[in-house]
C-alpha cells in the first residue's frame, strides 16, 4: 500500500511540475507579446544577449518552417514516449534524474505545442547575438537542457543493469 501511494505521490508530482513549468513558459511568452511585439529588441548587454519578439512558424530554431502538421505528429510521438518512459522508470532516489529529465522535457513539448494550436506558431524572444543564435524561447530550455542531461545520464552514468530495468519491465 505505501508503495502505491509513494507511486501516486510522485505522479502528482509530477503532473504538478509539468503545470507550472508550462504556465511559467506560457507566461514568459505573454511577456514577450505584451512588451516586445512590434517593437525593438530589448538590449541587456550590447552585442551580447537581447529580448526580440520572434514568430517562429518551424521546429526549435526555426528549422522546418511551416510544418505543421509534422509538429503536431512529431509532438504526439514524443509525448507518448515521454510519459511511457517516465511511467517505466523505477521509483528509486538513483533514478529520480531520469524521472526530472522526462518532466522538463514533456513540459517544453507541450509548452510550445499549445502556442501552436492557438497561434499557429511558437513565441520566441531570446537571443544571444554574441554567437548569433537562434531565438529561443524558455519551453526550448526545458527540452535542450532536460534532453542533454538525459543523453549524459543514459551514456555515462547509469550501467547496463539499470537501463534494463527501465527498457525491459
Amino acid at each position: 500500500m505505501d508503495s502505491i501511494k509513494s507511486r501516486g505521490r510522485h505522479y502528482i508530482s509530477a503532473i504538478l511540475l509539468v503545470l507550472v513549468g508550462v504556465w511559467f513558459d506560457q507566461f514568459t511568452k505573454t511577456l514577450a507579446v505584451d512588451h516586445l511585439k512590434g517593437q525593438d529588441p530589448f538590449i541587456l548587454i550590447n552585442n551580447v544577449f537581447q529580448f526580440e519578439y520572434l514568430e517562429n512558424h518551424g521546429a526549435a530554431f526555426g528549422i522546418l518552417q511551416n510544418k505543421q502538421i509534422f509538429f503536431f505528429i512529431i509532438v504526439l510521438i514524443i509525448s507518448v514516449f515521454i510519459i511511457w518512459f517516465y511511467l517505466h522508470v523505477p521509483m528509486t532516489k538513483k533514478l529520480l534524474p531520469l524521472r526530472i529529465c522526462a518532466v522538463f522535457i514533456f513540459s517544453g513539448a507541450i509548452g510550445n505545442f499549445i502556442d501552436r494550436l492557438k497561434l499557429g506558431y511558437v513565441v520566441d524572444f531570446f537571443y544571444f547575438k554574441l554567437i548569433d543564435f537562434p531565438v529561443f524561447n524558455v519551453a526550448d530550455i526545458y527540452v535542450t537542457v532536460g534532453t542533454f542531461i538525459l543523453a549524459f545520464l543514459l551514456l555515462f552514468y547509469y550501467k547496463e543493469e539499470d537501463l534494463d530495468r527501465i527498457f525491459h519491465s
